[in-house]
């Protein structure tokens, strides 16, 4: 992952943490920030294709947000689906609680919640339960090529 990172010019260093980071609480009491700094990263499927979504830790997908931004114009109607474990690991190769917002074997469409931009520094999984970079908004929405949303209430 430190490879990717600095090939994309992000210059944050991946922190290991002592306890897992597998859930945005977790995440937040090891690094001392609000919750809403972390940056979960979830996979769903939308239509017939993988949607990363990067969700400030404070709040739930509401999954009709992302179903009514027509991100799959092709496909109206498209439904908002959870990813297993194994779709998640198979779409990114990393393990939920882990998966980062880069470094997956194909790009993803990626959505970025905007109350992630709230945050001067926001934290990122990097591919690990156990590791974690700090990054902003503006270079999430950079690195993932992602599409800014309001992705909860």
């Amino acid at each position: 992952m430190r490879r990717v990172l600095r090939g994309l010019g992000v210059g944050g260093e991946i922190r290991e943490l002592a306890d897992s980071a597998r859930t945005a609480v977790e995440a937040a009491a090891a690094l001392g920030v609000p919750v809403g700094a972390i940056a979960s990263s979830l996979v769903f499927r939308l239509g017939d294709a993988p949607l990363l979504v990067l969700t400030s830790g404070a709040h739930r997908v509401d999954p009709a947000l992302v179903e009514g931004a027509n991100l799959v114009p092709d496909a109206p109607g498209a439904r908002l689906v959870r990813a297993d474990a194994d779709a998640v690991r198979a779409a990114t190769g990393q393990p939920i609680g882990g998966v980062g917002p880069v470094g997956h074997p194909k790009a993803l469409r990626t959505v970025v919640d905007v109350a992630l931009g709230e945050f001067e520094t926001v934290w990122a999984a990097a591919g690990t339960p156990h590791a974690v970079f700090p990054t902003s908004y503006a270079e999430l929405l950079r690195i993932t090529g992602g599409t800014p949303l309001v992705v909860g209430r």
